[in-house]
C-alpha cells in the first residue's frame, strides 16, 4: 500500500469534517480519481453493506473472515493500523469506491446519475449503485472498488486475443446499457476499468448517460433519410465569405457531451436525434486505439477540427454524404482530403511508422504482427491464421465507424460477429485464453 500524499490526507479531512456522519460508514484511505463533475475516494466500507433490489441482492462485498481479523480491522478503521498491516487487510474487507459528486452539479444531474445507476443492477461489466448518501448540498454516490490497469500501461501491450477479450467486455456492457435504452455518452477507456490479468472490465461514470427518447420528426432531416443535393445551397451561392450580421435562422441545438477524440459525427454535427449508437462509435474508437498502438488516436481542441480529423480518414465526398444526412452543407479547400483511407491501412501505417522511428516498441511486442498480418495497403492475408483474424477484427471496426449512424451495428448485433466466435464458445464452456499479456 503506497503512501498518500499530505495534500490528499487534508483532502480526505476536510470531506470528513464537511460530510458528519460519513466516517461511522466509511473509512477513505486514498484518493483514486478526479473528473470534471466529481471527486472518487477510496474506502473500507465499515458496516459491510449489502444493499437489495426486488429480493436480489445488488452487490455483496466479501465477509470478514474471522474474530482475529474484526479486530485488526477495528484497529484499522479506528487510524491504530500501520501501512503494511493495511496492506494484508484489504484483501479480507469490503473495498468500496466514494464518488463525491460537486455541489455545482444540478440537482436534476445528480438524480439522473443516480436513478440511472440504481437501474443498472444486475450485469457483472457495469458497475451497479450501492449506496447514496447525502448531507445538505454533499451527495456521495458508493459504488463497488474494481481493481484495474491504467489504460497506457496495457494498450501497447495487449496482442490481438486480448484485444478481442478487452471488446468483448466493453460490448457485453454496452449491451446491458443499450438495452435499458441508456446512452452512456462518454465511452472511452478511462470509464472502462479492465484488468488485463483477470480479462475482466466494468463500464464506470454515468454522469452523462441519459434516457434514449423518441425521434422529433421535425427536428433533423435524418429521420427521413436526410435532404437532397438539390435542397443544400451550393457554396457559390453565398455572395460574401462571413457571417451574416443579422442572422435570423434559429441555431441547431443538441447534446454535445462527451469527451474531444471519442464523439461520433452526428454530436459534432448537433444532432437532436442521438441514440445509443453513439457509444457504439465511441467503442469503435477505443478498437482503432487498440489495434494501431496509438493513444489518443484523435487529439482535437473543438469541434471543427475533430470533423477535419475525421475527414483525414473518411474523405470529404463521404463527408458531405453525413453533413447532408443531417440537413448540413459542408466544402472544403484542402485537396488531401478527398480521398478516403482503409482503416487498415491506417493501422498498418501506424505501426509501420513506429518502425521507422526505432525503439518505440519492445523487440517481443505483440504489435508487430500487423506487419504480418496486412499488406501496405491494409489487406488481411488470408493464407494465415494471423491475417484471417485481423480480417475479423477490421469488420467490427468498420461497422463501428461508420459514419451514418443508420448503418452502425448495435452492441448486441457486434457481440455476434465471426471475430468473437472463440470467445462466445469459451464463455458457454465456462473458461477463457491463460495468455493475455505476452
Amino acid at each position: 500500500q503506497s503512501s498518500i500524499t499530505s495534500e490528499v490526507k487534508l483532502e480526505i479531512s476536510t470531506l470528513l469534517k464537511a460530510f458528519p456522519g460519513l466516517s461511522v460508514k466509511y473509512k477513505i484511505f486514498d484518493k483514486i480519481g478526479e473528473g470534471t463533475f466529481s471527486t472518487v475516494y477510496k474506502a473500507i466500507d465499515i458496516q459491510n453493506l449489502s444493499e437489495t433490489n426486488s429480493g436480489k441482492t445488488k452487490w455483496c462485498s466479501p465477509p470478514i473472515k474471522n474474530q482475529q481479523q474484526n479486530k485488526k480491522n477495528n484497529k484499522m478503521i479506528n487510524g491504530n493500523f500501520s501501512s503494511s498491516a493495511l496492506s494484508s487487510t484489504l484483501s479480507s474487507v469490503s473495498i468500496v469506491a466514494l464518488k463525491r459528486i460537486y455541489v455545482t452539479s444540478s440537482p436534476q444531474r445528480i438524480y439522473n446519475e443516480l436513478q440511472l445507476l440504481h437501474s443498472l443492477v444486475g450485469c457483472p461489466n457495469v458497475a451497479p449503485l450501492i449506496d447514496a448518501v447525502r448531507y445538505e448540498d454533499q451527495v456521495i454516490a458508493v459504488l463497488p472498488f474494481h481493481k484495474h490497469a491504467d489504460f497506457r500501461d496495457f494498450y501497447r501491450d495487449l496482442p490481438l486475443c486480448g484485444i478481442k477479450i478487452y471488446m468483448y467486455e466493453l460490448f457485453t456492457a454496452l449491451s446491458f446499457v443499450h438495452e435499458k435504452f441508456i446512452i452512456h455518452r462518454d465511452i472511452k477507456p478511462t470509464n472502462f476499468l479492465y484488468n488485463p490479468f483477470t480479462r475482466r472490465g466494468v463500464l464506470v461514470d454515468f454522469g452523462l448517460a441519459e434516457r434514449e427518447l423518441e425521434p422529433d420528426h421535425q427536428s433533423c432531416p435524418c429521420f427521413q433519410g436526410g435532404l437532397t443535393q438539390d435542397e443544400i445551397a451550393p457554396i457559390n451561392a453565398i455572395p460574401a465569405k462571413g457571417y451574416l450580421k443579422d442572422d435570423q435562422r434559429s441555431g441547431r441545438r443538441a447534446n454535445r457531451a462527451g469527451t474531444r477524440g471519442f464523439r461520433a459525427p452526428e454530436v459534432l454535427l448537433k444532432c437532436p436525434n442521438q441514440t445509443v449508437l453513439v457509444d457504439i462509435w465511441s467503442a469503435g474508437v477505443m478498437l482503432l486505439t487498440l489495434l494501431s498502438r496509438r493513444f489518443p488516436f484523435f487529439n482535437s481542441s473543438d469541434d471543427v477540427d475533430a470533423l477535419i480529423e475525421i475527414t483525414t480518414i473518411f474523405g470529404i465526398p463521404e463527408m458531405k454524404k453525413v453533413s447532408q444526412l443531417h440537413g448540413l452543407g459542408m466544402d472544403s479547400s484542402l485537396p488531401k482530403l478527398e480521398t478516403s483511407k482503409s482503416l487498415g491501412g491506417l493501422i498498418y501505417s501506424s505501426i509501420a511508422l513506429e518502425a521507422k522511428e526505432g525503439d518505440t516498441l519492445a523487440e517481443d511486442s505483440p504489435a508487430w504482427e500487423v506487419l504480418y498480418a496486412l499488406d501496405k495497403k491494409g489487406r488481411p492475408d488470408m493464407n494465415s491464421k494471423l491475417g484471417q483474424d485481423y480480417k475479423d477484427a477490421l469488420e467490427l471496426l468498420e461497422q463501428c465507424l461508420k459514419l451514418n449512424h443508420h448503418e452502425r451495428i448495435s452492441a448486441d448485433d457486434a457481440l455476434k460477429l465471426k471475430f468473437f466466435d472463440s470467445l462466445r464458445k469459451k464463455r458457454n464452456d465456462g473458461f477463457m485464453d491463460d495468455i493475455i499479456l505476452d
